[in-house]
């Protein structure tokens, strides 16, 4: 594995659990969108912690990468992040890693991105590299979070969605009496992702689901009971 310290240039909170952390690196490698980072923490007794999170910017923005991390209860390293990292710090990251969860050049026909909270991670940068790159691929992601301040880069994602490029949303929430105008209220169904295939113009090629374990798992069988070859199915998880 190769790694290099990246510089903490950026930190924007995205809601109450989630930050976004810019990493400026000495040497910037091209990466597919939907691949991942590790990030090391070396404590002064020599004791490491290691976790790995998404990439959310597009392969296109070589200035910097992006992680959308989330603050977890016992998370180790994701509290070190939130408590302690501060702007201008160094911190080791991985070369970009992983070769079955992303969007390959020259992917084509529908993609379904289905995102339960901050596994959305991976699906903005893949949102951004649509709108950056040109692709026509069709995209719909489906979207479940907790409360409206849940539902990570919102504006982004209306804005995109506004282009007119291709790119569609479909947004529920799990724990909101009221949600606003244009988004869902309940857990992702069958109904929810029936209407969400039906939504795309042809056949899926692809869909890919992330989130907790137990979030990928329900929704994974609901795309495969709609019909769904499992096959097309790429599912990523997250933890601590």
């Amino acid at each position: 594995m190769r790694w290099q310290n990246g510089t903490v240039t950026r930190i924007v909170r995205r809601s109450p659990t989630v930050s976004s952390f810019f990493f400026k690196l000495p040497e910037f490698i091209p990466f597919v969108a939907g691949q991942h980072v590790s990030v090391r923490l070396t404590a002064p007794d020599g004791y490491r912690a290691q976790r790995s999170y998404s990439i959310a910017s597009a392969p296109e923005e070589t200035a910097h990468i992006e992680l959308a991390i989330e603050k977890l209860v016992d998370g180790e390293v994701s509290a070190f992040f939130h408590e302690v990292v501060e702007v201008n710090d160094e911190i080791e990251v991985s070369e970009p890693i992983g070769g079955y969860f992303v969007w390959p050049p020259g992917q084509e026909g529908p993609l379904l991105l289905i995102a339960g909270g901050s596994g959305v991670a991976p699906f903005i940068s893949m949102a951004r590299h649509k709108l950056l790159s040109g692709l026509d691929t069709p995209v719909l992601l489906l979207f479940s979070a907790r409360t409206h301040q849940d539902l990570l880069f919102r504006d982004e994602l209306a804005e995109i969605v506004d282009r007119r490029i291709g790119f569609d949303l479909l947004a529920t929430l799990t724990r909101d009496a009221d949600p606003p105008a244009g988004v869902r209220k309940g857990r992702i169904d069958a109904a929810m992702i029936a209407e969400a295939i039906g939504r795309l113009p042809s056949a899926l090629h692809r869909v890919y689901v992330c989130g907790s374990n137990p979030f990928v798992e329900n929704a994974a069988q609901l795309v495969v009971d709609a019909g769904v070859p499992p096959g097309l199915v790429a599912t990523e998880r997250y933890g601590v």
